[in-house]
C-alpha cells in the first residue's frame, strides 16, 4: 500500500483513501484542458493507491476507465435509483454534441449557456446527492462550477468533506465580464467547500480578490502532462510542412475571448509583412471563429492562415510536431496544459505572462498578451535563430520530463488529509 494513501481511522486502523469525484468530461471525449487534467490526476491518484469513483453526466460516447471506476448518470439511474428520472444532458458548453442553444451571444463577450443548462446543473446536483448516499468514500472532489453543486449535495447528504478544484473562473472565461449566475454558483462552491484547490497562484489570487475567500483555505496544485505519447524531436515521425520553405506558427486552443486569438492574428499580420513564407494555423473551435475568419480576410491573411477546426488525440501531437513555434496569447489562463504538450513534442513555446503555466516553466519565452510587438519579436527570433529554437526545444523537453501527475496527485492527497 502506497504511503500516500494510508491514513488512520478514529480507531487507529489503517485504511485506503476513497474519493468520490465529480466532473463533466473525461477522455476519450473532451473539449479542453479539464478532461486532460482529470485523466492525468485520477491516473496519478490511482498510481498512489487511491480508489476513485468518477461521476460524469450521461456521456455521448462509450467510456472505458482503465484505472478509475467511471459512473455516468444514465448507468447509475438504471442500476440504483431508477425512481428518479433525471438522466443529465450536462456537457461542456462548447461541445458540438451539446445543447444547440449554448452558443455564445454575438456581442456579449461572454458565453451564453442557454436556458436549459441551469436545470441540468440542478439535476446533476440532485443526482450527486443520491450517488453519495449509496457510495462508500472518505472525501468528495468536485471540478469547476458545473459539478460543484453536486459536490455540495453529496456533502449535505453524507457529512463528508468537500474539496472543490477550480480550473478556470468565470472571470477567466469571459475576460473579466462574468455571468452573475455562474459567479454566484462559483462563490457558493468556494464558501461551502472545506478546502479549495487552485491550479496556479494566479487562479488563487483571483479567487481571493474577486470571491472574498481566505487565502489560507486554498492550496495550489499544478497540472502536469502525460508523457506516454509524443516525442521531442524525432525526425522520422515529424509530418511534412505545407511547403518545403514554409515556417509554421501554431495557435491551439478554444477560440474564445479568454485565449486571445485576436492578438495572434495581429501578430500574424506583422510577421507576414516581414516574412512571406510564414504560415499560421489556428487549431480549435469556439464562439470567436466567425469573427476570426472575418478578421483574417480584413487583414489580407486569407492565404496565410489555416483554420483546422478542433483536434483530438494524435492530431494534437501532429500539429505540434508540424509547427516551428507554438503561441499561447491567453488574456487570462488559469494554468494552460497546451504549452506542456507542445514542449513534449519538442516545439518551442511563447506563452502569455498572464498564465499559470508561466509559474512553472522556465524554457519558454514569455510575453504580455497585449504586447503585439514583443510577441512578434519573440516569434521571429525562434523562427530565424536556430540556436534559440534548438535550446527551447531540447531544454523544454528535459524540463517537462521532471513534471509528473503522480506529484500533482500527491499534493491533492495532502489536501484531502487536511479535511478528513
Amino acid at each position: 500500500m502506497n504511503i500516500y494513501n494510508i491514513f488512520l481511522t478514529k480507531k487507529g486502523e489503517k485504511t485506503t483513501l476513497k474519493v468520490l469525484m465529480f466532473g463533466w468530461e473525461f477522455p476519450p471525449f473532451k473539449s479542453g484542458g479539464l478532461g486532460t487534467a482529470c485523466y492525468g490526476l485520477t491516473k496519478g491518484l490511482s498510481n498512489l493507491g487511491v480508489e476513485i469513483k468518477f461521476v460524469i453526466p450521461k456521456a455521448p460516447y462509450d467510456i472505458n476507465g482503465e484505472f478509475v471506476e467511471l459512473v455516468t448518470s444514465e448507468k447509475f439511474l438504471t442500476s440504483h435509483i431508477s425512481e428518479i428520472k433525471i438522466p443529465s444532458r450536462l456537457v461542456p458548453y462548447l461541445n458540438d454534441e451539446g445543447f444547440k442553444n449554448l452558443q455564445p451571444s454575438e456581442n456579449s463577450g461572454m458565453p451564453n449557456y442557454g436556458d436549459n443548462l441551469w436545470a441540468e446543473v440542478e439535476k446533476y446536483a440532485l443526482l450527486g446527492g443520491e450517488i453519495a448516499k449509496k457510495t462508500r468514500f472518505d472525501v468528495i472532489h468536485a471540478h469547476d462550477w458545473m459539478t460543484g453543486k453536486a459536490g455540495i449535495k453529496a456533502k449535505e447528504a453524507t457529512g463528508k468533506p468537500l474539496v472543490f478544484q477550480i480550473h478556470a473562473t468565470e472571470f477567466d472565461r469571459t475576460g473579466g465580464n462574468p455571468n452573475p449566475e455562474i459567479y454566484a454558483i462559483e462563490r457558493e462552491c468556494f464558501e461551502k467547500a472545506d478546502r479549495i484547490i487552485a491550479v496556479s497562484n494566479l487562479t488563487k489570487q483571483i479567487v481571493v480578490k474577486h470571491y472574498g475567500i481566505a487565502p489560507e483555505k486554498i492550496d495550489v496544485v499544478y497540472n502536469a502532462v502525460n508523457m506516454e505519447e509524443g516525442s521531442n524531436n524525432e525526425e522520422d515521425v515529424r509530418p511534412p510542412k505545407l511547403a518545403v520553405e514554409d515556417k509554421i506558427v501554431l495557435f491551439l486552443g478554444r477560440v474564445t475571448i479568454q485565449k486571445g486569438p485576436g492578438y495572434f492574428l495581429e501578430a500574424a499580420k506583422k510577421i507576414s509583412e516581414m516574412d512571406p513564407n510564414v504560415k499560421f494555423i489556428v487549431a480549435g473551435s469556439g464562439d470567436m471563429i466567425p469573427r476570426m475568419v472575418e478578421k483574417t480576410a480584413a487583414l489580407g491573411l486569407s492565404n496565410k492562415v489555416i483554420f483546422s477546426g478542433f483536434l483530438r488525440g494524435k492530431e494534437v501531437d501532429t500539429a505540434f510536431k508540424m509547427a516551428d513555434v507554438y503561441v499561447m496569447p491567453s488574456v487570462s489562463e488559469p494554468f494552460g496544459i497546451t504549452p506542456l504538450e507542445a514542449m513534449k513534442n519538442g516545439t518551442p513555446c511563447i506563452i502569455s505572462k498572464q498564465s499559470g503555466v508561466s509559474e512553472v516553466v522556465t524554457h519558454a519565452l514569455k510575453v504580455d498578451f497585449w504586447d503585439i510587438d514583443e510577441m512578434v519579436n519573440k516569434i521571429m527570433g525562434v523562427l530565424n535563430y536556430s540556436p534559440l529554437h534548438k535550446t527551447l526545444s531540447e531544454k523544454g523537453f528535459d524540463e517537462i520530463m521532471r513534471m509528473s501527475w503522480d506529484d500533482s496527485a500527491g499534493e491533492c492527497i495532502k489536501t484531502y488529509k487536511r479535511v478528513i
